[in-house]
């Protein structure tokens, strides 16, 4: 089970990362092929690369040599429209207001934190990935359907996670709100209608909403007990101890009695709404 979770990982994040290659080039893409099968332009990845200064900067060469520029571009940002994509930045940012809140400094550090949102994140996203292996990896592997087909089977499930988690937190006016940046698009009916330009920053704005307001949840009640610790102190005339270093060790024993590691991760997989 967890070999399939990994190929599955693995496959995601290639497809991904080619789809958004593809997505942004694929236009030129297709111009440069069609100039090709016309034995209109000479030039393929090969000769440019060997060609040297004078042959980049020529109008053909110029040409490959932006596209290539462009996918690698587009390769090294592919992990980060991944992440944006998935429940990663919910998680992440609440875990490291967990960490403010208790007042740890740097305590988990962040890399258990990162890697621990990564876990979360695989374990919330394998329905929507498997779906998106299943739907356009192993067909278009198959040379079943085409590459056009595959983009639209596998961002299919993609949208369809984004729009439930947005609907679950009531964010809706969000996708307005970029919407009416898109001049002259006609309104949407449902979410498939919603451009990803519109979708995308409409559901990473709405789980930093999210997030903030569970974040707050987890601040208040070891506010309150800084609050008290303070007022005990000052009312003793410790006015030289500072109250954090007597607050700290009873917000870690708090946190340990309730179990709240265990109680933040319920909540936080809880907050989002299941895939079916």
């Amino acid at each position: 089970m967890k070999a399939d979770n990994r190929r599955i990982f693995g496959t995601f994040v290639c497809l991904a990362a080619v789809l958004i290659c593809l997505s942004i080039g694929g236009s030129v893409l297709a111009q440069d092929s069609a100039g090709v099968a016309d034995n209109h332009s000479p030039f393929e990845l090969s000769n440019v690369l060997a060609g040297g200064p004078k042959s980049w900067t020529s109008p053909e060469g110029l040409s490959s040599t932006l596209q290539v520029m462009l996918m690698l571009t587009v390769l090294s940002l592919a992990p980060a429209a991944l992440l944006m994509t998935t429940c990663f930045v919910r998680i992440v940012v609440v875990l490291g207001l967990l960490r403010q809140a208790l007042g740890a400094q740097n305590l988990p550090p962040t890399q258990v934190i990162t890697t621990l949102s990564l876990f979360l994140t695989l374990l919330i996203m394998t329905p929507v990935w498997k779906q998106v292996h299943e739907e356009a990896v192993v067909p278009y592997t198959r040379h079943e359907i085409s590459l056009d087909e595959a983009w639209r089977a596998g961002v299919a499930p993609v949208r369809r996670f984004m729009s439930m988690q947005i609907e679950r937190t009531g964010n809706t006016e969000d996708v307005w709100l970029f919407l009416s940046y898109l001049p002259n698009h006609p309104t949407p009916s449902s979410y498939d209608d919603v451009p990803l330009q519109a979708l995308l920053p409409a559901f990473m704005l709405s789980e930093l909403k999210t997030a903030f307001l569970i974040g707050f949840q987890i601040f208040l009640p070891f506010m309150i007990l800084d609050m008290v610790v303070a007022s005990v102190t000052v009312s003793m005339g410790m006015l030289m101890v500072p109250p954090a270093l007597i607050s700290l060790p009873l917000k870690l024993l708090l946190f340990v009695l309730v179990d709240g590691w265990h109680l933040v991760v319920g909540m936080l997989m809880q907050s989002f709404q299941p895939f079916l």
